[in-house]
C-alpha cells in the first residue's frame, strides 16, 4: 500500500481531527499468527542495525550483494582494531541504521528461522538530540524520524517482512514523551561539580511551573499551551510535541524526575530522568487506599495516545507492540489501552494482535499485572534471563530455571497449568537492568561466554516460552562496560562495531552462531510438530552408571554444575528428548529418564535428529528398563542434542 501522504512534514497529519482512517483502512491486512508461540523474535535496536551499504551478503532472493562499500568483518584479521576510547565515545550517537536497511536484510533474518521482528521505537525524536537514537524520547507521535526515513519506509518494510512469512512487533511508548519542555524550578539544587549549581526538579508529590516548551534548538520559549500554528507557524514540525492533542498542560503530571524507583506513586509519576511523563488517569480508591482497578478515570491524553497506536496498526499493517515501562503506569491506564487496541485490531481482522508489556520484577507480578491489564504477554522477569544465562554457564540450579515455567501456584490449581506462552524469554537485551552497572552480552563476560553460546541459544529456543533473540547474538557480539552502550553495537559496522571493529558489517550466514540457530529452528519450525513450540516440559532425571536408586536431577555441586543437562517436550504423545553440557571442557555422558507410558516393546531406539557435533546426527540409543525407562546420552562439550 502506498502512503496517502507525499513523505514530507507538511503531509503528516498535526492534528489527530486530520486522519483519514477510511484511506488508511481501504487495504487487505495481515492476519495474526494462531500461536505466538509458534514464532521465534528477534530484537533489534533500528539505529544499530543496517545503513544498506554492506557488501558481500544474501539478499531477501539468496543472491549475492557485491556492490556497498562496508565489507564482511573477519575476526582473525579484524577483531580489537579500533581504539578502544574513540570506540566507545561513538556508542552514545546515532550512527546509522535505516527502515531501508532493515527491509534489505529480511532474507538474512528469514534464513535464520525468525517469525517475527521486534523493532526498536521509530517515531519522531526532538531534533538535535545525538543521544535519542534509541526511540524512547518521542517528540512526535505520528512521524517517523528522519535518521530512520519516512513512513512510506515503515509500511515497505512491514510489506516486504510479511512476504517472507515474517510478523513485525513495534516498540511503542506511552509512558512518556521526550524532553519536550523545561521546568522551571524552585526547589532541589544540586552541585554542578564546577563550583556552581543547578536546579534539579525531583519528584517531591507535587507539581513543578514549566518554563515553556523547547523550540528546535531545544530552548523552553515556546508557550506550554495547545499551538496557534496559524500564529504560530514555525512550531511545526521541530517544536513542542505533536499531535496537538498533546499539547494541553494537563497531558503532563510535571512532578519532577524519579528518585525512589521502587516507591509508589513516585515511580508512577515521576518523569525517567529528562524524558517528560505523561498523566493517564486515576482510579478511585477503596477505604484502605487500594486501587479500584474497574474504577479507572482516563485522562484525554490516554484516548489521544490510544487513537495514535490504533493509527500506526491501519497506517503499516502492525502485528504487534512492545510496550514500554507498564510497571510505571497505573494498571487501569495499561487496561484501557490494551482494550481498545485489541478491539481495532479485530476489527481489522487481526484476531490475535499481540501486546507484551516490559514488566520488570518477578513472574508473581508479572502474572498478577497480565491477568489485570489483558496484556499477552510479559518481557523483563529478571529471574528468567539470569537463570537461563547462568545455568547455561555452570552457575545456576536447572530445578530453579524450569521451575519458573509452572505457574500451578501463582493461581492456585494443583494440576499443571503452564506458564510458557505469556512469557517472553531472552538471555541478552538492550539495558540489562539485572545487572546493574556492570553490563555484559552473554559472550562479554569472564566465564567463556562464546564456548557456552551454544547452549543458551538452545535454552531459549527449545524450552518453553516464547523466544527472542537480541540483535548480534548470532553473530557472537561480545559487548560488556559499565553503560547500554555497550550492549548495542552495530551490526553494520560504522565507528561502533562489535568486537572493538569499525567499518566493518557481520551479516555472516556462516558463522558458526548463526548455522546453529538456523539448524534448531528448522526443527522447531517443522510443519505439523508442535512439540518444541507448544509441548509439555520436563527436566529429566541422570544417572552416571544407570544403576537403580542413583537417578536424580542434575544439580549444583560447590556452586557449580558440569554436566549434562536433558529435557523433555511432549506434545499430542510425541515426546522430544534434549540435553545442553554445561562443561566446555569435555563431553559428557548420563542415563536419562524419558516418559515411561510413550515408547512400547515395538519402539526401542531414539534417533539423534540434531547435535553441536554433526557425527552424532543420524546416531541411535536404545530405550533401556532403567528407573521406568532411560537412554544414555552423550553431549559435546558445550554442546547440544536432540533426539525423538
Amino acid at each position: 500500500m502506498k502512503n496517502p501522504d507525499n513523505k514530507t512534514h507538511t503531509n503528516i497529519e498535526q492534528t489527530l481531527v486530520d486522519i483519514n482512517w477510511t484511506a488508511y483502512q481501504n487495504r487487505q491486512f495481515t492476519p495474526s499468527p494462531a500461536a505466538w508461540e509458534d514464532q521465534v523474535l528477534y530484537f533489534l535496536i533500528l539505529d544499530r542495525f543496517s545503513d544498506e551499504k554492506e557488501k558481500d551478503y544474501i539478499d531477501n532472493n539468496g543472491n549475492p550483494v557485491t556492490t556497498g562499500t562496508t565489507p564482511l568483518f573477519q575476526f582473525e584479521r579484524d577483531a580489537y582494531k579500533a581504539d578502544r576510547g574513540q570506540w566507545a565515545e561513538q556508542g552514545n550517537r546515532w550512527l546509522g541504521g535505516t527502515l531501508k536497511g532493515l527491509a534489505s536484510k529480511i532474507g538474512y533474518l528469514k534464513r535464520l528461522g525468525v517469525g517475527a521482528i521486534w523493532i526498536s521505537p521509530v517515531f519522531k525524536q526532538r531534533p538535535k538530540d545525538e543521544h535519542s537514537y534509541h526511540g524512547y524520547a518521542i517528540q512526535n507521535f505520528l512521524d517517523v524520524d528522519p535518521h530512520f526515513g519516512t513512513r512510506q519506509d515503515l509500511q515497505d518494510l512491514v510489506d516486504t517482512a510479511h512476504k517472507q512469512g515474517i510478523y513485525v512487533i513495534l516498540d511503542i511508548i506511552f509512558n512518556h514523551a521526550g524532553d519536550v519542555f523545561a521546568y522551571d524550578a524552585d526547589r532541589y539544587s544540586t552541585d554542578d561539580g564546577k563550583g556552581g549549581h543547578f536546579m534539579d526538579p525531583r519528584w517531591d508529590n507535587h507539581p513543578y511551573r514549566v518554563k515553556g516548551y523547547r523550540n528546535g534548538d531545544g530552548n523552553p520559549d515556546v508557550p506550554f499551551a495547545r499551538i496557534d500554528t496559524f500564529a504560530h507557524p514555525e512550531a511545526w514540525p521541530d517544536q513542542a510535541i505533536w499531535p496537538s492533542e498533546l499539547q494541553y498542560p494537563e497531558t503532563f503530571t510535571r512532578k519532577g524526575r524519579i528518585s525512589s524507583w521502587d516507591y509508589d506513586p513516585e515511580y508512577r509519576e515521576g518523569d525517567f530522568m529528562s524524558l517528560k511523563d505523561i498523566d493517564h488517569g486515576a482510579h478511585d480508591r477503596d477505604v484502605y487506599g487500594n486501587r479500584i482497578i474497574d474504577n479507572f478515570r482516563p485522562t484525554p491524553a490516554l484516548a489521544a495516545l490510544c487513537e495514535l497506536y490504533k493509527f500506526w496498526i491501519a497506517f503499516a499493517d502492525i502485528d504487534g507492540y512492545r510496550i514500554d515501562t507498564v510497571k510505571h503506569m497505573e494498571p487501569g491506564a495499561t487496561r484501557y489501552f490494551t482494550a481498545v487496541i485489541k478491539e481495532y485490531a479485530q476489527s481489522l481482522g487481526k484476531e490475535n494482535f499481540y501486546l507484551i508489556g516490559e514488566i520488570t520484577g518477578g513472574r508473581e507480578f508479572a502474572f498478577d499485572m497480565m491477568e489485570t491489564t489483558g496484556l499477552n504477554a510479559a518481557l523483563g522477569i529478571d529471574d528468567i534471563p539470569d537463570k537461563m544465562e547462568y545455568l547455561a554457564k555452570g552457575y545456576r540450579d536447572p530445578q530453579a530455571y524450569f521451575g519458573l515455567f509452572r505457574n500451578s501456584v501463582l493461581i492456585g490449581k494443583g494440576s499443571h497449568t503452564w506458564f510458557g506462552k505469556h512469557i517472553v524469554t531472552l538471555f541478552d537485551d538492550h539495558d540489562q537492568v539485572r545487572k546493574g552497572n556492570n553490563k555484559a552480552r552473554f559472550c562479554g563476560d569472564t566465564n567463556r561466554g562464546y564456548a557456552h553460546l551454544p547452549a543458551v541459544v538452545a535454552l531459549n529456543l527449545t524450552t518453553m516460552g516464547i523466544p527472542c533473540l537480541f540483535y548480534g547474538t548470532e553473530q557472537a557480539f561480545n559487548g560488556a562496560g559499565d553503560s547500554d552502550r555497550y550492549l548495542r553495537e552495530c551490526m553494520f559496522g560504522g565507528k561502533f562495531g562489535s568486537i572493538q571493529s569499525s567499518g566493518l558489517h557481520f551479516f555472516n550466514e556462516a558463522h558458526k552462531i548463526y548455522r546453529i540457530i538456523a539448524d534448531i529452528n528448522k526443527i522447531r519450525n517443522r510443519k505439523g510438530c508442535l512439540t518444541l513450540r507448544r509441548g509439555r516440559q520436563y527436566l529429566r532425571e541422570i544417572s552416571e552408571s544407570g544403576e537403580a536408586g542413583t537417578f536424580g536431577f542434575p544439580h549444583l555441586i560447590d556452586d557449580r554444575i558440569l554436566s549434562v543437562v536433558p529435557w523433555s517436550r511432549i506434545f499430542n504423545n510425541h515426546e522430544m528428548v534434549l540435553a545442553i553440557n554445561t562443561d566446555v571442557d569435555q563431553l559428557r555422558t548420563a542415563w536419562v529418564t524419558i516418559d515411561n507410558n510413550l515408547h512400547g516393546d515395538n519402539f526401542n531406539f531414539l534417533k539423534c535428529i540434531y547435535s553441536t557435533d554433526p557425527l552424532q546426527i543420524g546416531s541411535e540409543v536404545k530405550i533401556e528398563a532403567r528407573n521406568g525407562k532411560a537412554v544414555r546420552l552423550t553431549v559435546p562439550l558445550g554442546g547440544f542434542v536432540v533426539y525423538e
